[in-house]
């Protein structure tokens, strides 16, 4: 049963956890969910001379329906359109790539 959009009504839960992520590692498609892991980096103990090293660890992995899926790439692609005409970001050109002989 589809309920329309404007029938149903958003209440806030303040206390509802929020979580900190500095990257993406895994975004899938099973053809019924899409799967999101947000993660987070966490910088080893230095140890000189040798190069810095870091872990990366999964902290939540979203799940969504395909229309939720669609529904959150057109509200990114809003903020997104909104941060470039503030200037807050900038679109790159696109990667040209040579054709391989």
């Amino acid at each position: 049963m589809q309920i329309p959009e404007d029938s149903i009504r958003y209440i806030d839960l303040p206390d509802v956890s929020e979580t900190f992520a500095d990257s993406i590692g895994f975004l899938t498609f099973d053809g019924q969910i899409a799967r999101i892991d947000f993660c987070v980096t966490r910088v080893d103990p230095p140890k000189p001379p040798e190069k810095l090293t870091a872990r990366r660890y999964p902290v939540c992995r979203l799940a969504l329906q395909p229309d939720a899926f669609l529904a959150l790439y057109n509200q990114m692609q809003q903020i997104i359109t909104a941060l470039q005409q503030q200037g807050v970001i900038k679109q790159m050109p696109p990667i040209k790539k040579e054709p391989v002989q």
